[in-house]
């Protein structure tokens, strides 16, 4: 794996407003309770870290941009080129991914309504709680008491994990048109972003691509091969024997 990173310069020029490209954010209830254990983003890595904490019974509060349809932008590669053995390695874990694809993507949402331990919030996360005590020897040190929504709403608990993605000041380059976005329709995450620059966290950029799509009436399929899927579907998850559909 290739860590490339890119120095990415922010020109006002370039890039519009956040709130004149997305809109204002509609604004949720937040649980009136302290959490064991706040996951930030609610993609792969936060889907797996919120399902964890829960299992453990730790009070767990995973809040998302998106609850009402989670998407996942890389969930077509479940099972693909060098994915199909992490699948695997987190279901020995008792991960949820593998459960989740034999089930199909529409039985997500049940899945993670029905946690114990577990609630979702809907609600951009501006700013962390973060507390700088001084211990016995002079020495200081960063800790996060909990989190803090767009609308200023503090969530206190004592473990926050961010697993925010391509969020964080996330920008799409299209030619030479530059905007913000965590992803194609969703807001970045700016205030998070400049919380932990703010903290002096070494800070680089990701790259990530989308490859060209082919125009189907440009292909010949006479001449190509048909490659059926395995049947009968074999499952993702150890603890399954056979996959939602027939």
């Amino acid at each position: 794996m290739v860590k490339l990173e890119i120095k990415v310069q922010w020109h006002r020029n370039h890039i519009p407003e956040v709130s004149n490209v997305y809109g204002p954010h509609k604004a949720h209830k937040a649980p009136e309770k302290n959490y064991d254990v706040i996951v930030i983003g609610g993609g792969h890595a936060g889907s797996e870290a919120s399902a964890a904490a829960s299992r453990m019974g730790a009070q767990t509060l995973l809040v998302t941009h998106k609850k009402r349809n989670r998407e996942m932008s890389c969930n077509p590669s479940f099972g693909g080129i060098g994915k199909g053995h992490l699948i695997r390695e987190i279901d020995a874990l008792d991960g949820v991914c593998g459960r989740i694809c034999d089930l199909s993507g529409i039985q997500y949402k049940r899945t993670f309504e029905n946690t114990d331990n577990l609630d979702v919030l809907e609600a951009p996360v501006e700013d962390l709680n973060i507390e700088i005590p001084t211990s016995a020897h002079n020495q200081s040190r960063l800790d996060c008491k909990g989190i803090v929504l767009r609308d200023g709403t503090k969530i206190n608990s004592k473990c926050v994990v961010i697993t925010t993605g391509t969020f964080l000041k996330g920008q799409i380059n299209i030619g030479l048109d530059i905007y913000p976005a965590g992803r194609i329709g969703d807001e970045p995450s700016i205030g998070l972003a400049n919380t932990l620059e703010s903290l002096h966290l070494k800070m680089g950029r990701l790259k990530t691509g989308t490859p060209p799509r082919l125009k189907a009436d440009t292909i010949n399929y006479d001449v190509c091969a048909v490659q059926n899927g395995d049947m009968p579907p074999l499952p993702f998850s150890f603890m399954n024997d056979k996959v939602w559909i027939n």
